[in-house]
């Protein structure tokens, strides 16, 4: 069978300064290239800043990113493209477009070729995707995976351009049955979007030494865990009020963002401290001593797409309490995974631990149960979608 060549095109996808930032992309791309099925250069374009100083913060860690780099044997192209403050939003699928359709020529010029665009998020990404697969003559396969769907198209012209991403895409992914509703509600043929969700990483996320995992954190008492960026609509104040009902429990609190301060703020207004603490980002590869080292992982979110973090920590044998909100119900469908919380608040978020706690499951039945989450479906469905697209390419352009 012929090697697939695509062009994967996000903003979403980690690079030397943010190797967490859209790490669900880089994961789903890895998987499908190890089937040997696939070939992939990805063009992750960067906002352009002038400065490297530090303390511009976020944006200077934008100026410092290396122009080309390799992660995972994948080369990755970070084009600059600039970002408009007040009129961004709307102008951003222009800019991106603007900013990478040269290089991207100048790779065709050098002689790379590509049988398809693989884009991920629909807005911007998706609509700057569709307008260079049309530039390049190439069709274009987008992935909704969230807020690009479920909150982004409130907003007329964005909306608008979403509409119209979705009439020229090849075909589109929504990594969940409820995006593809959306995605419907929107305009799309339901046959126009495959289902393919997001799996886990079965060798990296797996059971360890649980003992030594709590040791390692100073862990003396029953724990819960919160993993995520610390931005609003994942819900980590949610959890910090709950732990206002459960005093016999801890809380560890895994991420790092702009909600940081407020967070801190909260745990010492409710005199938390000593048992809830933030341990800001940690890598990637540290995550299953800590899934390993909770009782219970908590996500307490009012948006997700499909959140991996619940499969990661079932995958190291950690139960979970998910928000009863798109995408999450898909993923906690057994009692070996953990519970929905009825109401996403503060007081449903501790009504469900306790509900769970009342019932743990074995760890080495919620292991069982992620184990059906393998990256294997999702690689084979993506290769079948993208043969379907380019079968003339795919058997007559590669070598």
């Amino acid at each position: 069978m012929e090697t697939i060549r695509l062009l994967t095109f996000s903003t979403l996808y980690p690079n030397d300064m943010r190797p967490n930032h859209g790490i669900f992309v880089e994961n789903r791309l890895r998987h499908l290239l190890a089937s040997g099925r696939a070939h992939s250069t990805v063009v992750a374009p960067i906002p352009w800043f002038p400065s490297r100083s530090s303390r511009f913060g976020d944006w200077a860690r934008h100026a410092c990113v290396a122009p080309i780099e390799s992660r995972n044997g994948i080369t990755v192209h970070h084009p600059r493209y600039p970002v408009i403050p007040r009129i961004g939003m709307s102008a951003a699928p222009y800019l991106l477009y603007r900013a990478t359709l040269p290089m991207l020529r100048r790779l065709l010029v050098s002689g790379q070729h590509f049988d398809a665009i693989d884009a991920h998020y629909v807005y911007p990404d998706g609509v700057a995707a569709v307008w260079l697969g049309r530039a390049l003559g190439l069709p274009t396969v987008v992935t909704a995976r969230g807020t690009d769907v479920n909150l982004i198209p409130q907003y007329v012209l964005p909306r608008a351009m979403i509409r119209r991403t979705i009439a020229g895409a090849a075909a589109i992914i929504a990594v969940s049955a409820a995006l593809k509703s959306q995605l419907v509600a929107l305009g799309a043929p339901d046959d126009k979007v495959t289902v393919l969700r997001n799996g886990v990483d079965l060798t990296l996320f797996r059971p360890v030494d649980r003992t030594s995992a709590r040791r390692a954190l100073g862990l003396t008492r029953p724990t819960l865990l919160s993993v995520g960026h610390l931005i609003e609509r994942k819900g980590h104040h949610r959890i910090i009020q709950a732990m206002t009902r459960l005093p016999e429990l801890d809380l560890l609190i895994v991420g790092d963002g702009p909600q940081r301060d407020d967070l801190a703020a909260l745990i010492e207004r409710h005199k938390l401290a000593e048992r809830v603490k933030l341990l800001g980002a940690r890598p990637h590869a540290e995550l299953p001593s800590l899934y390993a080292a909770a009782d219970i992982l908590v996500l307490a979110s009012s948006r997700e797409g499909w959140a991996n973090v619940l499969l990661e920590a079932m995958a190291c044998g950690t139960p979970v309490v998910a928000s009863n909100i798109w995408g999450n119900p898909e993923v906690v469908r057994d009692a070996a995974a953990g519970v929905i919380a009825d109401e996403n608040t503060w007081e449903g978020i501790a009504a469900a631990v306790r509900r769970l706690l009342a019932q743990l499951p074995d760890r080495a039945a919620t292991r069982a149960y992620a184990e059906q989450f393998s990256w294997d479906a999702t690689t084979d469905g993506q290769l079948a979608l993208f043969r379907s697209l380019c079968p003339r390419r795919t058997s007559s352009t590669n070598g």
